[in-house]
């Protein structure tokens, strides 16, 4: 006689269809109204790629662009650590969807910008070196690889400015241009003399007047030019020292850019040459010295001792006089 079984079968699910199968997924599809990212079955179903780097490049391709997506923004928004989250954009770098570019703004600031391609793309033909493709079934010969890349690159990417996502088309994955950021050469070495050195430590010592105004090494050697041309145009090194230090701006996100503006804009024109001093001439005039009359004894200024104006004339008066009778 057959067993008889007491508990009934289970009832459906309602609103969930029957699987023929008796294991495995089954599919629970709801319609989506707008909220929702298209990805596609090479990059949820590779086969090479980490769950990580699979989920990481999802919620890259779902966020808005210009949305922050460097190592530390991704490492504050999920619990992943630091090294997993690295591992995995160099994973999907790789592996032709992200293509992270170093490029210099408008300002002169270096962000990096980083591209995520719907599509993977040829890594060599996107402009991606020094980074190792996997191959196919090599896991573990593809984690050394992707491990062996520089330490520095993910310590480097924490102290970023916050980077810019661009999310391409499909359409216009396979035929973006490759962006490469500019090659900056390094200025030439400024000429080191008395008034560099007097301009160096004139910067260095800003910070004694103000803690905000402590500058780097970098920017010292960077505005030490711009303080040298004021010196050189007669300004003296407190009238520069005054100028970068009075009415200073309450918030300064860049001390730096503040003394440059300074240095730049209130530039004093040439100090002029010092006007000739008179010549000198060849002999000076003395007074005569004095001398006492000898008729009247009045004191009187006369090269040689005599008898003065008065007594000289009333002396060629009465001469004259005496002869006017004679004849």
């Amino acid at each position: 006689m057959a067993e008889q079984k007491l508990s009934a079968a289970p009832r459906p699910i309602q609103g969930v269809r029957r699987s023929t199968t008796h294991s495995g997924v089954t599919h629970v599809r709801t319609y989506q109204s707008g909220q929702y990212v298209v990805v596609g079955n090479h990059l949820a179903q590779h086969r090479d790629l980490s769950l990580t780097a699979i989920g990481l490049a999802t919620h890259i391709f779902s966020v808005p662009e210009s949305t922050p997506v460097d190592i530390r923004s991704l490492t504050e928004r999920f619990p992943e650590g630091r090294d997993r989250i690295a591992f995995a954009l160099r994973e999907l770098e790789a592996h032709g969807y992200l293509r992270r570019v170093r490029e210099r703004t408008e300002d002169g600031q270096l962000v990096t910008r980083t591209y995520a391609h719907h599509a993977p793309v040829d890594v060599a033909s996107a402009g991606v070196t020094g980074i190792e493709r996997r191959p196919v079934g090599g896991r573990a010969r593809t984690r050394d690889a992707v491990a062996g890349a520089s330490h520095d690159e993910t310590a480097q990417e924490g102290d970023q400015a916050p980077c810019d996502v661009v999310v391409p088309s499909e359409t216009a994955a396979a035929v973006e241009p490759d962006v490469v950021a500019p090659s900056v050469e390094p200025p030439a070495p400024a000429p080191r003399g008395p008034l560099h050195e007097k301009a160096v430590t004139l910067l260095a010592g800003l910070r004694r007047a103000d803690e905000r105004l402590t500058l780097s090494l970098r920017d010292v050697h960077r505005l030490a030019p711009a303080v040298v041309d004021w010196l050189e145009r007669g300004a003296a090194p407190a009238a520069v020292l005054r100028t970068l230090t009075a009415d200073l701006p309450v918030t300064m996100k860049h001390p730096a850019g503040v003394l440059a503006y300074r240095l730049r804009v209130l530039l004093p024109p040439p100090l002029p040459a010092a006007p000739e001093p008179p010549p000198v001439t060849a002999a000076v005039h003395r007074p005569h010295p004095f001398q006492e009359c000898d008729g009247c004894e009045r004191v009187f200024r006369a090269p040689e001792p005599g008898r003065c104006r008065d007594c000289r004339y009333g002396q060629a008066t009465a001469e004259g006089t005496r002869t006017v009778r004679a004849a």
